[in-house]
């Protein structure tokens, strides 16, 4: 096979040393190209001219953002995407099983390389930007932000504790939290759901679950959403700490509840497209990558949108 690996440098499970050992893996019994990212978009580039240049493949070690980008430049086309994690959190290679060490998740790929375990899933778009796993628009964005603000050396070492004092100080300083941000509808394949229109401080479309990790855990928000069923949205109607908490323990496992219990939840599951108007500008997010502020966005699901090589014995995601 004709393999491109895509490595961010500035990932922070990146180092020579790994970059190297993975690079020696690959070209074993695979022909490779390697290029490495310098700025925003650059990797997007770099997979659109792979997938020009007939590459079976792009390989892509680096954060949820290079991936995102990556996924960008490929889908519509027969080039197919595989994951290293490489940066702080890795949501979309946990997600599909692969392990936290990038050489190890290696020879987990070289594996499905040889059992030909490629699969093409369905992906979400909002503003015709891709998405993986999630967009987000509101209050995650908001602090998506206030983490890339602090640049590439805390986000490199200090990891999920930083996202954790971003959250509280974005609710603090830099978000209004007493008042809706936008309004927000959308429709479901599913007849048995009414479209809904709400107003909302935060949303989440998901295009697979978990929503994200804090430390080992999953953060669940929608377990019956998988890279095979269209979206899911969930609505966050306010932002009160009282009344978060209990959705943060549903979200984490703890106790019987789901988050769609809550009365400050809309939760709609099947999606197939919707809109979100700003009562204002709003900042916006794709796959944890921070895309800056809009008053309009819509969103839709895009099935069979690209190919992507899944480890041997994922869990059902797709």
């Amino acid at each position: 096979m004709k393999l491109l690996l895509v490595v961010n440098p500035s990932a922070s499970s990146v180092t020579a040393r790994t970059r190297i050992v993975i690079q020696k893996a690959l070209s074993a019994d695979h022909r490779l190209e390697v290029a490495a990212t310098s700025r925003r978009g650059h990797a997007t580039r770099l997979a659109q001219s792979a997938a020009n240049d007939g590459f079976d493949l792009v390989v892509v070690l680096g954060g949820d953002g290079t991936l995102n980008e990556v996924a960008n430049g490929l889908a519509g086309t027969e080039t197919a995407l595989a994951a290293l994690p490489g940066g702080s959190t890795n949501v979309f290679a946990r997600t599909i099983g692969l392990p936290d060490d990038p050489v190890e998740a290696t020879g987990s790929l070289l594996d499905a390389l040889e059992a030909g375990s490629t699969r093409r899933i369905g992906l979400g778009a909002i503003n015709d930007r891709y998405f993986l796993f999630h967009a987000g628009v509101g209050f995650d964005a908001a602090v998506v932000e206030q983490v890339e603000r602090q640049g590439g050396f805390l986000k490199r070492f200090a990891g999920h504790p930083l996202f954790v004092v971003a959250t509280i100080n974005t609710w603090l300083r830099h978000y209004n939290h007493k008042k809706p941000s936008f309004h927000i509808s959308s429709s479901s394949e599913d007849a048995a759901q009414e479209r809904f229109e709400a107003n909302g401080m935060f949303a989440v479309c998901l295009n697979t679950d978990p929503y994200t990790y804090l430390g080992s855990r999953e953060i669940s928000f929608s377990p019956e959403t998988t890279l095979h069923t269209p979206l899911a949205i969930v609505n966050f109607r306010s932002l009160s700490p009282s009344r978060l908490l209990p959705v943060l323990a549903a979200s984490l496992g703890l106790g019987n509840n789901h988050i769609s219990d809550s009365n400050i939840i809309d939760y709609q599951v099947h999606v197939t497209e919707g809109s979100i108007t700003g009562h204002g500008p709003v900042p916006w997010q794709v796959d944890g990558d921070y895309l800056g502020t809009e008053k309009e966005f819509n969103f839709r699901h895009e099935p069979e949108a690209l190919n992507l090589v899944l480890p041997l014995g994922t869990r059902d995601i797709y």
